[in-house]
């Protein structure tokens, strides 16, 4: 997976996108996790764009085949973090 940008900033309020694509097509199995500093990661959103419970409304994702998006509207302070991507198997 290639995840892009490396980093941003952004103010309060603003909308960020980050975007990742990968080496083929993966049919939407894609997850987002936050990580803040000293914590274990958060899965934020599972297959592209299922916001896991507890999550705000403000994240979303989108994509299909190789390329996914996922975005934060109106940024607060808390969601000060790293985020990335994460391709995952559809096992039965």
């Amino acid at each position: 997976m290639t995840q892009s940008p490396p980093s941003l900033s952004a103010s309060l309020g603003d909308k960020v996108t980050i975007t990742c694509q990968a080496s083929q097509n993966i049919n939407k199995y894609i997850a987002w996790y936050q990580q803040k500093p000293g914590k274990a990661p958060r899965q934020l959103i599972h297959y592209t764009s299922t916001l896991v419970s507890g999550t705000p409304s403000r994240f979303s994702g989108s994509g299909s085949g190789r390329d996914y998006s996922f975005s934060i509207s109106n940024v607060e302070s808390e969601d000060i973090a790293s985020y990335y991507c994460l391709q995952y198997d559809n096992l039965p």
